[in-house]
């Protein structure tokens, strides 16, 4: 067994958007990661919310990007709640489809009918995201369920990362049809749902699997419900802040600026911790003081250790110059 965090696992199932590419960009350090891992006899799984892209589709784009990846490799949320759905109803079902041609595609590959009209008397409504969706099919969406259709949600990631910021995820989507219905979607399938870490883990006959993610509340949440260690790494949506506040239900075992994280000692990245070089956290009651300087996670590490203790993230100040730096960085 390697002396570096991966070679503490069998199995690394990463979260794509935010983690190893952003939108259609690969993120620095995601290949060579994915391929020393490869190298060391790590299994790899690719695990995402985004309903968009087919497997074969994702695993092309990656290959394109240079994260050699095959799509028995990969698991969305799109070919997730197809299945799901096939099990539920006669086969040849209609069933309206809010998203991309990808989770048409899904659909008919489970045996059932896509259809974009309550006209047609679906049985369910799966909705997913696609960057074209409108008011038109969401209107069809909102009759439908509305007359009697089980509303199934690939996922509810209100936002997907980009290199120009957060822009809006299925999530959003949902939310407007959870205001003109009134009501919760019935079934909602992607992370941060086990369901996908599971199978993954399943796919691959792992003992052992880390989940790796950028979202606290979809990934890491996911991967804590599915009793996986995980690794959250802050090149997407969380941030030091998200992570500081963090619910239990929503805390890593790990936390890295990246993915070169992964090969780094496991003490080097677990999380929360008690001392660090080059800084110190002085805790008066529910009050803490960060001084010194030195790596900006090792003092996001240490910080967790008296949040998640009791001491509030605004409660939190700085006593050195490089702390200053760092706290304003992070929006405290």
């Amino acid at each position: 067994m390697s002396d570096h965090l991966a070679g503490g696992y069998d199995l690394a199932i990463f979260d794509l958007d935010g983690v190893v590419f952003l939108i259609d960009k690969p993120i620095k350090g995601a290949a060579e990661a994915v391929e020393r891992l490869r190298a060391d006899g790590t299994s790899i799984a690719f695990a995402t919310n985004n309903a968009s892209r087919r497997a074969a589709d994702v695993a092309a784009l990656l290959t394109g990007m240079g994260v050699s990846a095959e799509p028995a490799e990969v698991l969305t949320s799109a070919g997730a709640a197809a299945a799901l759905i096939a099990e539920h109803v006669p086969a040849d079902s209609p069933v309206l489809v809010v998203g991309a041609e990808a989770l048409r595609g899904e659909v008919r590959d489970a045996g059932l009918t896509p259809v974009d009209s309550a006209d047609a008397r679906p049985v369910a409504v799966v909705q997913g995201y696609g960057p074209e969706v409108g008011w038109k099919i969401l209107s069809e969406a909102a009759l439908a369920v509305r007359a009697g259709a089980t509303w199934y949600a690939t996922n509810t990631d209100r936002t997907l990362p980009s290199p120009r910021g957060p822009l809006p995820g299925n999530g959003s989507l949902v939310a407007v049809l959870r205001t003109a219905l009134d009501r919760e979607p019935d079934v909602v399938v992607g992370k941060p749902q086990p369901a996908l870490f599971t199978t993954a883990a399943s796919l691959a006959k792992a003992e052992r699997p880390l989940a790796i993610g950028d979202r606290l509340d979809t990934d890491i949440q996911g991967a804590v419900g599915a009793g996986m260690d995980s690794l959250l790494v802050l090149t997407g949506v969380s941030g030091p802040k998200d992570l500081l506040a963090a619910p239990v239900e929503r805390r890593p075992r790990f936390v890295a600026a990246d993915l070169s994280g992964l090969f780094r000692s496991a003490d080097q990245a677990r999380v929360p911790v008690a001392e660090v070089d080059g800084w110190q956290v002085a805790r008066d009651g529910d009050r803490a003081v960060l001084t010194g300087a030195g790596d900006p996670v090792d003092a996001l590490r240490l910080l967790c250790g008296v949040t998640w203790d009791g001491v509030p993230v605004a409660n939190i100040s700085a006593g050195s110059d490089a702390a200053i730096e760092l706290l304003r960085g992070w929006g405290l």
